[in-house]
């Protein structure tokens, strides 16, 4: 799993005080991205497919900063399944989010099979993480 915390910013909220709902997708690109190359490096290359999002407590500016968290769930010929929350500082699970990404190959500009020894990282991965 990896974490990081966010801070609010006020650029973050919209006209009814709290974090607009587009603003969660950045703080979950970001665990998302960081969980990558943590766990496949720098160079694997990859794009987001699928995101769907859960919002389970409003934020606000007055939270000041969230917690982000991000693991993975599965895999398959070429997809990547995560998982991600956002999490205010008194535990409260703010947002949860389903993500697929493939691995892609920018100068084929299309989804690539993983490879033998990616899967079995992702699964050593995913299995630390359960």
């Amino acid at each position: 799993m990896y974490e990081y915390r966010e801070r609010i910013r006020w650029s973050d909220v919209d006209a009814y005080g709290h974090v607009n709902n587009a603003v969660y997708l950045n703080y979950l690109e970001e665990a998302r991205d960081r969980w990558f190359r943590q766990v496949m490096g720098d160079r694997f290359g990859f794009v987001i497919v699928r995101v769907a999002i859960d919002y389970r407590s409003e934020l606000s500016l007055e939270d000041e900063e969230v917690l982000v968290r991000c693991w993975g769930k599965g895999h398959g010929k070429a997809s990547i399944r995560t998982c991600e929350q956002v999490v205010k500082r008194d535990g409260t699970v703010s947002a949860e989010a389903e993500s697929v990404t493939v691995k892609h190959d920018d100068v084929a500009r299309a989804a690539v099979p993983l490879t033998e020894g990616e899967r079995a990282t992702l699964d050593e991965a995913i299995a630390a993480d359960a």
